[in-house]
């Protein structure tokens, strides 16, 4: 156990807060494994797009995505590759230099991720009143 000395005992509504973030949360992660399977990709595909979607040039060398995943190389080349599989992204050699190749959304990899992340941004702002309420709380916590 964590050692406690120079922190204040919690009240209950520090309790109250941790369990209504936690339990936002845990509602949210099963709705988004829900839209996920349905959608026929896995937590790790959705968030390994989302990173590719807000890189500079939509694009992403695997090593740097493997990185940003807390990934080894050889696990973000499988991941690409199920996403290429699947349609939802390419590999593009750079122009300038043709040994470095870049992971990029395809046409159908950017419409899936725009339904999703809509789907994903409407279930957050629907929780957003208990998270609010919850970060309060805990706002508290040690003062």
């Amino acid at each position: 156990m964590p050692d406690s000395a120079g922190y204040k005992q919690p009240d209950d509504s520090v309790y109250e807060g941790l369990a209504g973030f936690r339990g936002a949360m845990r509602r949210f992660l099963a709705f988004s494994e829900a839209v996920l399977t349905a959608a026929g990709i896995t937590s790790q595909q959705y968030q390994a797009m989302l990173v590719i979607r807000v890189r500079p040039g939509r694009a992403i060398m695997i090593r740097d995505l493997a990185r940003e995943l807390l990934l080894q190389p050889n696990g973000a080349v499988q991941l690409v590759d199920r996403l290429a599989n699947a349609g939802l992204v390419e590999r593009q050699r750079s122009p300038d230099d043709r040994r470095i190749v870049f992971v990029a959304m395809t046409a159908k990899g950017d419409g899936l991720l725009e339904w999703l992340a809509a789907a994903h941004r409407h279930e957050m702002l629907r929780h957003e009143p208990l998270l609010a309420e919850s970060l309060r709380r805990l706002r508290h916590m040690g003062r």
